[in-house]
């Protein structure tokens, strides 16, 4: 019994959901539109406000389909009605980080400034604030392009255990290491 399966997905007032023949789910509202392209044997329906999500018999490969899928819609339903957005934080001497037509410049204390392209869907924010750490706001409909966005932008420069330089979450807590201990006389 999938739990997240049998869950039924609420739209709210101003999102709409259509199926087509190929049973590709289309899912409209205030922030855009996405689509996703739903397994045959998963059955989608529609009943006014709710999104059912079914599946046809108890095999495995249905079960793990029937919680994906459920799972997938409620995102595109969530992305396009409120939106999802991702907090990063720059901790490092001198690291910065700039926003120019959709490209981010960030200097990471490497010998040259990485520019990343930022897709058309995801908008991008850079706020340094004096005596703050510099950070990246990511903000999409798309919960999964905003997340790889995010982890590409992580790689760049990952948080290392001694000092806790890097990029990482708003929030995040990362595990600290002793340095070397004093020698032994």
């Amino acid at each position: 019994m999938s739990r997240v399966g049998n869950k039924i997905i609420e739209l709210p007032s101003a999102v709409s959901v259509s199926v087509d023949a190929e049973n590709v789910v289309t899912v409209k509202g205030p922030k855009g539109t996405l689509s996703q392209a739903v397994d045959r044997d998963i059955t989608v329906s529609i009943d006014g406000t709710q999104v059912k999500v079914t599946r046809p018999t108890e095999q495995k490969r249905h079960k793990a389909m029937h919680g994906l899928y459920r799972a997938l819609i409620n995102n595109m339903v969530v992305g396009v009605s409120t939106g999802f957005k991702l907090d990063l934080e720059i901790i490092g001497v001198g690291y910065k980080a700039t926003v120019t037509n959709n490209i981010l410049e960030l200097n990471l204390g490497y010998s040259h400034n990485i520019f990343l392209a930022i897709p058309a869907e995801v908008k991008a924010t850079a706020v340094t604030e004096k005596g703050q750490n510099p950070k990246v706001y990511l903000e999409s409909s798309d919960k999964q392009l905003v997340g790889d966005v995010a982890a590409k932008i992580r790689s760049l420069r990952k948080v290392e255990p001694y000092k806790g330089k890097g990029i990482r979450f708003v929030g995040e807590v990362v595990r600290r290491k002793a340095g070397k201990s004093a020698s032994k006389k």
